[in-house]
């Protein structure tokens, strides 16, 4: 006599399992990416930046001549052949002053993006999860870094620690014959990075600050709590992870507020010292040509126009991207 099989039982929690992996998986940050390059002024946006960073890499390489060699035969000529961007008062080539002031842009945006970035979310995150006297605290000091003008306070840091920082620099070569102190060009760098910094991190303090009281309140905060992790570990492997979105475009936009800045500073002679390219000091050094050869305070300032004008697609993008709100149903 046959016997039959029995039918296996399935449960309604086996359905969704296998419901779930019939379904295609899907990746947060691989969706915000297909978002990003499917929005056409976030790729010009990109563009701009990956070339900003080629040309910082690249620089040196591909630059037509040196920045710092002066041909008194050929100053300020129009562009030709042999200089595309013409040249400046003292003879040096535009195109590679630009190229090399790309340099000076990326550097000093990045490393005074990181710094403040990294300051921000320190004090922010901390306000913010230990909460009382310590929020308190950091809120109001918060508040009174934002009060400040920030070019004015950033102008007064570079002008009171240029020359301390460019003596010492001055001193440590005298003692040590190093290479790295042989000029002060890298002591104007870190000035400019610090005064940069200073002026940057209460945004980033403040977003962050915001972002982690948002998400205290969540589920999975309450479940770490509840199988016994560690506040810090609740900070920094649940918190602020799940902040980053919104810091991500932040620091996009900071990244222009930078190069901006930093152009402020130079121009105004507290920043970055010539014959170290940067944008700013050449439209500084070409201010009293511009009724006769505008090209020469043209070129750096509409390349200032662009990049930030490219970043800031990029960070609008960016925003529409990692934003699940933003998106639009059809």
């Amino acid at each position: 006599m046959a016997t039959t099989q029995p039918v296996a039982q399935t449960t309604p929690s086996d359905q969704l399992k296998t419901l779930a992996q019939a379904l295609p998986q899907r990746n947060l940050w691989l969706d915000a990416f297909h978002r990003l390059i499917r929005n056409r002024l976030s790729l010009v946006g990109l563009v701009i930046v990956l070339l900003l960073f080629f040309l910082a890499i690249l620089g040196p390489v591909i630059a037509p001549y040196d920045y710092r060699v002066q041909q008194l035969s050929r100053v300020a000529e129009g562009p030709s052949v042999e200089h595309w961007l013409g040249t400046d008062d003292l003879g040096r080539d535009m195109l590679t002053r630009i190229i090399w002031g790309a340099r000076t842009a990326a550097v000093v945006a990045i490393t005074a993006t990181t710094f403040s970035l990294f300051l921000g979310i320190l004090l922010g995150s901390l306000g913010a999860y230990l909460g009382g006297w310590v929020d308190w605290g950091i809120s109001r000091l918060i508040d009174v870094a934002s009060c400040i003008p920030s070019l004015l306070f950033a102008s007064l840091i570079a002008a009171t620690f240029r020359k301390p920082v460019a003596d010492w620099v001055d001193e440590m070569y005298k003692q040590t014959k190093i290479g790295i102190f042989a000029t002060t060009a890298y002591a104007d760098l870190v000035v400019v990075f610090g005064a940069l910094a200073l002026i940057s991190w209460p945004g980033y303090a403040r977003l962050i600050r915001g972002q982690i009281l948002t998400l205290r309140a969540k589920e999975f905060v309450e479940g770490a709590m509840a199988v016994g992790v560690r506040q810090s570990g609740i900070l920094f492997r649940y918190l602020i992870p799940n902040a980053l979105g919104p810091i991500i475009v932040a620091v996009t936009f900071g990244l222009a507020g930078a190069i901006v800045a930093e152009s402020a500073l130079s121009f105004l002679g507290v920043g970055v010292q010539p014959p170290q390219p940067s944008w700013g000091n050449m439209i500084a050094d070409n201010a009293l040509s511009w009724r006769y050869r505008p090209w020469l305070v043209a070129v750096p300032g509409v390349t200032i126009a662009i990049v930030s004008l490219g970043i800031n697609f990029l960070g609008d993008g960016l925003n529409d991207a990692l934003n699940p709100r933003s998106q639009k149903h059809g």
